[in-house]
């Protein structure tokens, strides 16, 4: 099995999830697959921390840290993946088998830290060890996790694997937040699984093949790819910039938003890049805003964006 440390940089996130005794059993298989990051988005029973199931799995409930949306909860992730039962959705994103799925995932787990790694015989500090303790203390006690510790946090190799709620699964606003989307191939009759079951298919998938982290071990490494807060504050500024040229007044669909972050995150933006591209679209709104009156735009067809 591969190492647990691999595991260090995945985040399992259930958004919406109903039952605590669900939430014990997540934590259980990912304390058995020595996965200990778990985050949840908007859990409906904030009872979660007294599940039953989760036997010896009690650390990773006492840390487990809460966000308000997904977009937070991702934001220090470079690769985010949603999982689904597919059925008769209509999916906008690729859809990858669960061996293949987790190839990919491995790869970036894999990546080193690049600039943010420290040197093997460096000290951490008291300043450095304290914005940990204090988000482990706001989880304990419920509270939110707060966005700019994420952003302190962020590294090239972290991976987000999202789970939906047990009745309805991701809602397309979560899944506009994936890169790609993750099935676990059950039979057509029967396609949706325990959520508790579900997780630790996925972590067995990831730990089975000890081979497979040293062959990805150094991919990407020259150009660590953008976190998803990186790409959201991106697809934010993009989007004001459509609104301000009046490109988004002569759309009429009701999820633009949605289709703009799926467009973004097809790109695949290096992190380098997307600074660039920000900083590039923040020039433009400001640009925009600052010019009076401004001739109207020449009525083009316009390119859909799904």
């Amino acid at each position: 099995m591969n190492s647990p440390a691999l595991l260090d940089n995945l985040r399992v996130i259930l958004v919406a999830t109903r039952n605590p005794l669900n939430i014990g059993a997540v934590a259980r298989a990912m304390s058995n697959f020595g996965c200990t990051h778990l985050r949840l988005v908007n859990p409906y029973d904030p009872a979660y921390r007294e599940a039953r199931s989760a036997v010896g799995a009690a650390p990773v409930l006492a840390y487990a840290e809460q966000f308000s949306t997904v977009a937070e909860a991702v934001a220090d992730c470079a690769l985010v993946v949603g999982t689904t039962a597919a059925g008769r959705r209509e999916l906008h994103h690729q859809l990858c088998t669960l061996e293949a799925g987790a190839r990919i995932i491995l790869r970036q787990l894999a990546l080193h830290h690049l600039a943010r790694r420290q040197p093997a015989n460096a000290k951490l500090t008291r300043k450095d060890l304290a914005p940990k303790k204090i988000e482990r203390k706001r989880a304990g006690r419920g509270k939110t996790a707060r966005g700019p510790l994420a952003k302190n946090n962020a590294a090239p190799n972290r991976v987000a694997l999202l789970f939906g709620s047990e009745k309805t699964g991701l809602s397309n606003e979560d899944l506009s937040h994936c890169h790609w989307l993750l099935r676990i191939p059950t039979r057509e009759e029967h396609r949706s699984m325990n959520l508790g079951h579900a997780v630790a298919v996925c972590l067995y998938e990831l730990v089975r093949d000890v081979k497979a982290a040293a062959k990805f071990a150094r991919a990407l490494e020259k150009t660590p790819p953008a976190t998803a807060g990186e790409v959201e504050r991106f697809t934010a500024v993009l989007t004001e910039a459509l609104s301000s040229s009046g490109f988004l007044d002569r759309r009429t669909v009701a999820d633009a938003d949605e289709r703009i972050r799926r467009l973004v995150r097809r790109l695949n933006l290096p992190s380098r890049d997307a600074d660039m591209w920000t900083g590039i679209m923040r020039q433009i709104v400001w640009k925009l805003n600052a010019t009076e009156n401004r001739k109207p735009l020449a009525h083009k067809k316009i390119p859909d964006l799904a």
